[in-house]
């Protein structure tokens, strides 16, 4: 089995995927402990013209405060930031489709990734690991922890937002979830039985 977790994050001139650029991406992988493997990468990526004009002015404030505005003159092209965010990835995950993509809210950053790098994109499972689905929940089950969680520094920057997501994810393991190694087998197969539904049966 492969326990690899492949963590990226994307900053972006908005949201839509109609008109907006992707302007940085950053990866780390982690084992599934949640110990970094390697360096990880930080590519910031030069974004057209008209994508920077467009820019709504809250993102351009956010970006400009977090420093990454005036760092994108020199960033790469998005062929060249897949191919390094790739090679990093394959030195732990060399098999395609075997590692979920994980971070927060991530199903947006799958976004940019399927349209600006397709290759990276479908080296990933297509399943996902989302903390943000993992806060959703405490907040509503173990608010307490909810309300205690670490708070953020990352300052809205691809590889700082990448860490805090795995320290969040370490935080709800061991706030919330069962201690290892969890239920014995008897013990997970009588709880799981409660939860059988009956097959549906056609009229």
């Amino acid at each position: 089995m492969n326990d690899r977790m492949v963590w990226i994050d994307c900053e972006m001139t908005g949201l839509s995927l109609a008109q907006d650029a992707l302007i940085e991406v950053a990866a780390l992988v982690t084992d599934s402990e949640l110990n970094v493997l390697g360096e990880g990468v930080d590519i910031v990526i030069r974004p057209p013209a008209e994508s920077l004009e467009s820019m709504p002015e809250i993102v351009r404030t956010m970006h400009t405060a977090s420093g990454l505005l005036e760092e994108l003159d020199g960033g790469v092209t998005l062929e060249e930031a897949e191919k390094l965010v790739l090679d990093y990835v394959r030195q732990y995950v060399a098999e395609p489709r075997k590692a979920p993509l994980c971070g927060n809210s991530v199903s947006t950053d799958r976004g940019f990734l399927a349209r600006d790098m397709p290759t990276l994109e479908q080296h990933l499972h297509y399943r996902i690991v989302d903390v943000s689905s993992i806060k959703e929940l405490s907040r509503r089950w173990y608010p307490r922890a909810y309300f205690a969680s670490p708070e953020k520094n990352g300052n809205h920057r691809a590889l700082a937002d990448i860490r805090e997501s795995i320290a969040e994810l370490r935080y709800y393991r061991e706030a919330v979830f069962v201690p290892q190694p969890g239920p014995d087998t008897d013990t997970a197969r009588s709880i799981a039985a409660k939860y059988v539904l009956p097959a549906e049966t056609s009229d």
